[in-house]
């Protein structure tokens, strides 16, 4: 029965319904993997294995008796420590914020309505703010493809936890490509969905208890499987999206394949693995064409940068603040020289006025209006979501970390947001997929980036792909 572990959701819970085995024996086994993973990876960093099991003997004596189950009735999973779930706050990486009395996060809420068997939280970095999983509070989790290097931030303990059969479902958020990037280094399927189509109440940040529905930020399921994306996503977002939908058909796809702009390095090699997946496409029967930018980048970055920072300006200490409120009159004239990804670009976006914020916000319109006329020659942009793969864990301060390519040239740390920003600045749906391998063996993703509310059109691309091109493959720990 442990091999029920390695496939995706929709086969477990066809096991569950067939009484192939019981919700107590699968959470059982995902408890079992848990403890035997754990060691290595710190993927899981909270549990409540005695709430769960009450939970999970409820379920199975309710199929006993024949009544009607929820879509997820038995399915173990675990949660991202940013949402709140019953018994287990939402600590962000921050101790004071266990020590609260909390109702699920709406999200939450509806996967255990539809009968998830909740039982753990996965880790995260400090407010969810770092491509690394690692707090002072549970500590560093490590990739499952090489235990030495990051699985990516901030649903980082969420990717891992999902390619080792830990837990088979995951809900995950995204502001910075923060279900994006876990998913490309740990080779597994996410979503990011439009912006507003799943609620992010319960979601910390922002303050506990707070109604703020976050710009910028989304909610959104991760998976082993495209099909099982699908399937979450239809039960946690606020409108009708089928749990079930054929998968696209390759031979009438049309993707614009976006590899290069001045402002968005790539190393050589994920370039390749991307470029060979595109074949791959081809091959399938998809029309793959190369295009440019879909939009001036230069123009994006700067209003994803001033439209970031206005929201996590909030989460600093005041103390920051201050410090950077005292260094605006220094740092206004640089922005043109030193970039929109520059120290100087981020001092004058955590301190932005609300005529700034206005600005940036028409640039975000006025790009969001352009780029669809890229979706009315494609269906969809495929793009990579990080310049590199996997990276070794760096502690230090954010102004001293760089990422070295395989080329030997080194990049600067915030480059991680270029590729993911277009999706999360205009708002848009983005699939995360496995493209492929690098040479040493990590994983490589790429994100279908589709037009506003298109989320329906990635997600059954991103299912042809999975079903007849390549998915997941699990790491060898």
């Amino acid at each position: 029965m442990s091999d029920l572990l390695g496939q995706d959701a929709s086969s477990q819970l066809i096991a569950l319904a067939s009484k192939r085995i019981s919700a107590v024996e699968l959470l059982k086994l995902s408890l079992a993997r848990h403890a035997e993973t754990h060691g290595k990876l710190n993927a899981v960093v909270a549990a409540d294995p005695e709430r769960a099991l009450e939970r999970a003997r409820a379920l199975d004596d309710a199929r006993a008796r024949g009544e009607s189950l929820g879509p997820l009735a038995g399915l173990p999973m675990t949660i991202k420590d940013t949402f709140d779930v019953a018994g287990m706050a939402a600590s962000s990486g921050l101790a004071d914020l266990r020590r609260r009395m909390t109702e699920d996060a709406a999200a939450v809420s509806h996967a255990r309505r539809a009968g998830a068997v909740i039982w753990g939280k996965t880790n995260v970095p400090v407010m969810a703010a770092d491509w690394q999983s690692a707090n002072g509070v549970y500590g560093v989790t490590n990739n499952p493809w090489d235990p030495t290097r990051t699985p990516g931030g901030s649903s980082g303990g969420a990717a891992a936890a999902l390619a080792i059969g830990v837990t088979p479902l995951e809900i995950g958020s995204d502001i910075g490509g923060s279900l994006r990037v876990p998913a490309s280094f740990c080779g597994v399927f996410s979503h990011k969905p439009t912006w507003g189509m799943v609620s992010q109440r319960g979601h910390v940040p922002p303050s506990p208890n707070s109604f703020v529905e976050r710009d910028l930020n989304v909610v959104g399921p991760m998976a082993r499987s495209a099909r099982d994306l699908r399937l979450l996503l239809s039960i946690i977002e606020n409108g009708p999206l089928a749990p079930k939908a054929p998968p696209a058909d390759l031979k009438e796809a049309k993707v614009g394949l976006w590899l290069d702009d001045p402002l968005c390095p790539l190393d050589p090699e994920v370039r390749g693995v991307i470029q060979a997946f595109a074949d791959e496409l081809r091959v399938a029967g998809a029309e793959v064409e190369t295009i440019p930018s879909p939009v001036d980048m230069r123009a994006l970055l700067h209003s994803y940068q001033t439209l970031l920072g206005a929201v996590l300006g909030e989460d600093l200490p005041p103390k920051m603040l201050r410090g950077m409120e005292r260094m605006r009159f220094f740092m206004g004239g640089r922005v043109e020289r030193d970039g929109p990804l520059s120290t100087a670009a981020m001092t004058m976006a955590y301190t932005a006025r609300h005529t700034e914020w206005l600005a940036a916000d028409a640039v975000r319109s006025r790009l969001r209006h352009e780029i669809d006329a890229a979706f009315g020659r494609w269906q969809v942009i495929l793009a990579p979501i990080a310049p590199v793969a996997a990276f070794p864990h760096d502690r230090r301060p954010f102004q001293k970390r760089s990422l070295k390519m395989s080329d030997g040239q080194a990049i600067p740390y915030p480059s991680m947001l270029t590729w993911i920003s277009v999706a999360t600045a205009l708002r848009l749906p983005a699939t995360a997929v496995p493209a492929g391998r690098t040479a040493a063996g990590l994983p490589v993703g790429v994100q279908l980036i589709g037009p506003h509310a298109g989320d329906a059109r990635t997600l059954a691309l991103a299912q042809a792909i999975d079903e007849n091109v390549r998915g997941f493959v699990a790491p060898g720990l």
